[in-house]
């Protein structure tokens, strides 16, 4: 504890130059002959800190010392910049701050670090948003984000897929996150904690009572957990499958990650023809045929016999309609 107090007066002098005993008291939360024994072992070890006496007097170091602590990397500096998100700060409320802070980091670097980080800004753009998909429309992102820095419970108003379809909760928010451009809503009622889409929230309204965070939340913790349970939730059966090798090195540009891993994991031997045979998760037999129709006919599916069965109806559905003129043609 005490050497890390020392760390904060070393930096607090670098960073604001003569402070009294009193301000350096009063930044730290200690009495002022706290401060005096600090400032006796930083100059027993060495910090070449210096006491001005009167009124317009205080600590300061001297010679234009710096620590090197805070000195930043090349590499240091430039994940500082990739690490900012424009769209996602913007969406919080937080674009002018980003902005700012940026500002002022940039000025406070040397020039060779400026410069560096002024290019890595133009060659590097970090875009969250997901492909074919439009992002979300979330106005009520701010007054959120707002409640969750002031550790105030909110009510929403919340559209679901499951009747009723409209809900009103109670909730405690506890934090929020970004996933493939969509933002979604960790929270607890004040139990057990949930997820939300921020999209469909239609109504939000803070409310004047507080609460506490429970003891040892862990946002990613809980954020990693509630995508494998969905997942477990939602693959309820398996499909055996035949692929051709050049699909089974494609799957991950087709499928979901987690199809494409399972027929990798279990992929078998190539058989005569060069087809692979593999075991993948699907949710219900309409959705695997929509997914599996997509693969065309570098795919076959093996099993279950009813997801077999209404692939080749969907196929021959699709014959007959591409088998005969389209409306209103004329005869070729």
């Amino acid at each position: 504890m005490r050497a890390s107090r020392l760390l904060s007066v070393l930096l607090l002098l670098q960073a604001r130059g003569r402070m009294t005993a009193q301000q350096l008291a009063d930044e730290l939360e200690v009495s002022v002959r706290t401060v005096y024994r600090d400032m006796e072992s930083l100059a027993a070890a060495g910090v070449p800190v210096y006491g001005d006496a009167g009124h317009d007097g205080g600590y300061r170091l001297v010679g234009g010392y710096r620590t090197r602590l805070t000195g930043l990397t090349r590499e240091e500096a430039q994940a500082l910049f990739l690490a900012g998100l424009p769209g996602a700060a913007a969406d919080l409320g937080l674009g002018t701050v980003l902005a700012t802070a940026q500002l002022k980091l940039t000025a406070a670097l040397p020039e060779e670090l400026r410069e560096r980080t002024g290019a890595l800004q133009q060659r590097f753009h970090l875009d969250t948003s997901a492909w074919y998909a439009e992002a979300d429309a979330t106005p009520h992102l701010a007054v959120l984000t707002d409640a969750l820095w002031r550790q105030r419970r909110i009510r929403i108003r919340y559209r679901r897929w499951k009747d009723p379809q409209e809900v009103t909760r109670t909730l405690e928010p506890y934090g929020v996150v970004l996933k493939s451009g969509l933002w979604y809503l960790v929270a607890g009622r004040p139990d057990p904690v949930r997820t939300y889409r921020i999209s469909q929230i239609l109504r939000i309204q803070v409310l004047p009572d507080g609460f506490d965070r429970p003891d040892g939340f862990d946002l990613a913790a809980y954020w990693r957990s509630s995508l494998d349970d969905f997942d477990a939730r939602r693959y309820r059966d398996r499909a055996t499958v035949e692929l051709s090798p050049g699909l089974l090195d494609r799957l991950p540009d087709l499928v979901e990650p987690a199809v494409a891993r399972a027929a990798r994991a279990s992929a078998g031997p190539p058989g005569p023809d060069g087809r692979i045979r593999g075991t993948v998760p699907i949710e219900s037999l309409g959705h695997a045929a929509g997914v599996l129709l997509r693969l065309g006919a570098e795919a076959e599916v093996l099993a279950p016999v009813e997801l077999r069965n209404l692939m080749a109806r969907t196929v021959a559905a699709l014959a007959q309609t591409y088998g005969r003129p389209p409306t209103g043609a004329a005869e070729p």
